[in-house]
C-alpha cells in the first residue's frame, strides 16, 4: 500500500542516516538490549557538518522527522531524537525527559562533532525543547511530589539558537484549549451539560462573547477538578501502600476555534481537527491525555502543577529565537504563534506567519519552503560549513 504521508520528497539525496542510541545519565540499557534514548541522525553525504538541529517530542517518535532530509540537504546535520518516554506518555516525567535530551546534545557535540546546535521545537515538541533550554540556560524546574532532581540537573548543556515550529504553548495550555468542559463525569464520556456543549447547536457556532468566557473558565475548571482528584488520590494509594495509578481522560478535541471561524482567524479547515471531524473525534476514545499516571498528570498536564507550561520556559531562552506558524493549521492558531513570539527573551527573534498545514503537507512544496526559511535565517547568523 503506498504511503499516504510521505517522509520526504523522493528526490532529495546527497544525506545519510545513521542510528543513534543511548543511555543517559538517568536512563540505563533495558534487560532486552534497547537503549532509553534513540534517534536517526541525518547529515550530507560529504561528511561531518558543524551545524545541527535537534528535534523532540513528548511522546511522538520524530526520529524520522520530515525536516530531517531536506535540511541535511541544505549542509545541515538533524538529530530526530526520542527520550524513554516516546509512546509512553503515561508515565512522562519532566526532569528525565530533559536528562534524554542532553544525551542527544552531547552526542552532536562530542561524537558527531557539531559546534553549533539549533533546538527545533515542533508542534507539542516546541514546550519540551523550550523548557530543556530554560533549564539549560538558568536551572529552575524543582522536583515532583516525592521525587528528587537528578545529579547533574542544573548542568545541561545549551543550545545556540531556538526554532519554534508550528508549536504549542504549552503541554497544559493546548489540553486545556482543547478538553470539553461540558464532561459532568470522568468516568463517563457521554455525561454532558448541554449548556456547555460546543457541538449542541443552541449554543452556536457562532459562539457569543458570553459563551465563549463561560466555556474558558469551564475548561480551566475541568482541568483543575482532575488536579485535584489526582492528588487526593495520591494520598489514597499511599495510604495502602501503592505509590502510583494510571487512569484515562475522554473529550479532548473540543476548542471553539476547531468550529467557529470568527475566533482567532486563520486559513484553517472548520470542524476538523488533527483526528479528522471533529465532533465524531471528540467522542472518540482517541487524544491526548487520555491515559496519565497520577505523576504524569502532574508534570505534564495540570495547569496548576506543570512546569511544562510554556511561557516562563520561552521567557528564559536568550539566544536567536525563530518563530514559524502555518495560517492553516487546525491546531495551532496565530495567537499562540503571537503568544511564543511576543515572551520569547531573545533580543534577536523573528516571526514568520506561512501558508500551509499542522505537518507541511500542504501546499505540495511546504516542506522545502520551510527548510529554507530557516536556512536562510540561521546562514544569515552562522556559517553552515
Amino acid at each position: 500500500m503506498e504511503n499516504e504521508y510521505p517522509t520526504e520528497d523522493p528526490s532529495l539525496g546527497g544525506f545519510v542516516r545513521e542510528f543513534v542510541s543511548l543511555e543517559s545519565a538517568t536512563g540505563r540499557r533495558n534487560p532486552v538490549g534497547f537503549a532509553p534514548c534513540q534517534g536517526l541522525y541525518h547529515r550530507p553525504e560529504n561528511g561531518p557538518v558543524k551545524v545541527a538541529f535537534i528535534a523532540t517530542h513528548y511522546n511522538v517518535d520524530f526520529s524520522e522527522h520530515y525536516l530531517g532530509p531536506y535540511l541535511a540537504k541544505l549542509g545541515y546535520g538533524f538529530l530526530g531524537w526520542n527520550t524513554r518516554f516516546r509512546g509512553n506518555e503515561p508515565w512522562f516525567i519532566l526532569e528525565h525527559a530533559l536528562v534524554d535530551i542532553a544525551a542527544g546534545v552531547n552526542w552532536l557535540r562530542d561524537e558527531a562533532g557539531v559546534e553549533t546546535i539549533v533546538i527545533l521545537g515542533n508542534s507539542g515538541g516546541g514546550s519540551l525543547m523550550g523548557a530543556y533550554q530554560s533549564q539549560a540556560t538558568c536551572p529552575n524546574i524543582t522536583a515532583l511530589q516525592g521525587m528528587s532532581l537528578p545529579d547533574g540537573f542544573d548542568k545541561l548543556p545549551a543550545a545556540d539558537f531556538y526554532v519554534s515550529l508550528n508549536a504549542h504553548l504549552g503541554r497544559p495550555e493546548v489540553l486545556t484549549d482543547w478538553m470539553d468542559p461540558s464532561v459532568t463525569d470522568e468516568f463517563d464520556p457521554l455525561a454532558i451539560d448541554q449548556s456547555l456543549n460546543m457541538y449542541n447547536p443552541e449554543n452556536g457556532p457562532p459562539y457569543s462573547e458570553a459563551f465563549i468566557a463561560k466555556y474558558r473558565a469551564a475548561q480551566v475548571a475541568r482541568n483543575n477538578r482532575i488536579t485535584a482528584w489526582v492528588l487526593e488520590e495520591l494520598k489514597r494509594v499511599a495510604a495502602s501502600g501503592v505509590s502510583e495509578r494510571v487512569f484515562t481522560m475522554q473529550r479532548v478535541w473540543a476548542d471553539l476555534r476547531l468550529m467557529d471561524a470568527s475566533i482567532d482567524p486563520s486559513q484553517r479547515p472548520i470542524g476538523v481537527c488533527y483526528a479528522g471531524n471533529a465532533k465524531r473525534a471528540n467522542f472518540d476514545a482517541r487524544g491526548i491525555g487520555n491515559c496519565s499516571s497520577l505523576r504524569s498528570w502532574l508534570s505534564m498536564w495540570s495547569l496548576q502543577y506543570s512546569q511544562c507550561r510554556g511561557a516562563d520556559h520561552l521567557a528564559r531562552i536568550d539566544v536567536p529565537s525563530l518563530v514559524i506558524q502555518s495560517l492553516g493549521d487546525c491546531g495551532v492558531f496565530p495567537s499562540d504563534a503571537k503568544a511564543i513570539f511576543d515572551v520569547l527573551g531573545s533580543a534577536d527573534k523573528e516571526i514568520n506567519l506561512v501558508s500551509g498545514d499542522h505537518y507541511l503537507l500542504e501546499p505540495p512544496a511546504a516542506r522545502g519552503i520551510i527548510a529554507d526559511v530557516i536556512h536562510k535565517w540561521l546562514s544569515a547568523r552562522v556559517l553552515c560549513e
